[in-house]
């Protein structure tokens, strides 16, 4: 069975996906066809049910609600960092400054919107953000990906993203930043087969991860090498991606309970809710 899984080219989700792509997990009668795309695009098209199995911001969930469920892997969490608010050193921002966010249907576009809601946001690939602060062109941006760990040093820091995590949803709570979505349309029993093949994808690729490393480095699979990719990937793919935590799900909920209070959608989410039934498997077992 063909599956389209669509994930963007930042090297947390090369890194999580590569352990199947380079055959290293059991994927049963699936085939898996690796699309590659920024995550904004990801969002738009999942609003527009494009793909099968497709990486998203948390941010933009409630949107698709109905026709995709979340999947319990390849997650991405913030614990202390996340995306961060730069712009020219010394440069005092106006109430009403002009920022480049990566995408409209981000996480952190979400939460910068809610901390600066008189800002005048520009969406552009979150790879031109750098540049269009040095250059002047934008005053402030968010970068997100491996931006956030070397950028150029006429810039500094505004605001971390997680500082206004914290402030929005109170302390002890790791910031939801994006995760994977699976078309409701597929079989039940197939989705939870893919998902378990995806468990074992990201658990194999933390278990190997200098091989697998030395294998996306010497294919130029990756944007950044050596230690900036250990801590890389030490950040937003470690044992904590591979399968959702009560308190990671807890951080949903309060994000999903913050956009419901601010009007960003009509009905409270619970994301339990919203989780593939594992009780169907057992049933299926008896």
């Amino acid at each position: 069975m063909n599956i389209e899984l669509a994930h963007s080219p930042d090297a947390d989700d090369i890194f999580m996906y590569y352990a199947i792509k380079f055959g290293w997990v059991d994927t049963k009668d699936y085939h898996f066809e690796n699309i590659g795309l920024d995550i904004e695009t990801l969002n738009v098209e999942a609003l527009k049910g494009t793909y099968d199995v497709s990486a998203i911001s948390f941010g933009m969930y409630p949107l698709i609600k109905e026709e995709y469920a979340l999947l319990r892997t390849a997650v991405s969490f913030g614990e202390g960092y996340g995306p961060k608010l730069i712009r020219q050193k010394r440069k005092k921002l106006r109430r009403n400054f002009k920022v480049a966010l990566s995408g409209k249907y981000t996480t952190n576009a979400m939460l910068f919107r809610l901390y600066y809601p008189d800002a005048r946001p520009v969406y552009m690939d979150f790879l031109e953000i750098e540049k269009a602060v040095a250059e002047g062109e934008v005053d402030a941006g968010v970068l997100i990906h491996e931006s956030i760990l070397d950028f150029d040093e006429s810039l500094e820091v505004e605001k971390e993203i997680w500082d206004i995590w914290v402030e929005l949803a109170g302390e002890g709570l790791p910031l939801p930043l994006g995760g994977m979505a699976i078309r409701r349309s597929l079989p039940l029993n197939r989705a939870l087969e893919i998902e378990n093949i995806l468990i074992k994808g990201v658990k194999i690729a933390n278990s190997k991860k200098e091989e697998l490393c030395s294998r996306l480095e010497a294919e130029k699979l990756v944007r950044i090498s050596d230690t900036m990719l250990a801590k890389y990937l030490d950040m937003y793919a470690s044992d904590e991606s591979v399968e959702l935590s009560p308190l990671q799900i807890r951080a949903l909920d309060r994000l999903y309970e913050i956009g419901y209070e601010k009007g960003y959608w009509e009905c409270p989410i619970y994301t339990e809710e919203y989780l593939l039934p594992r009780e169907y498997e057992a049933l299926r077992s008896r």
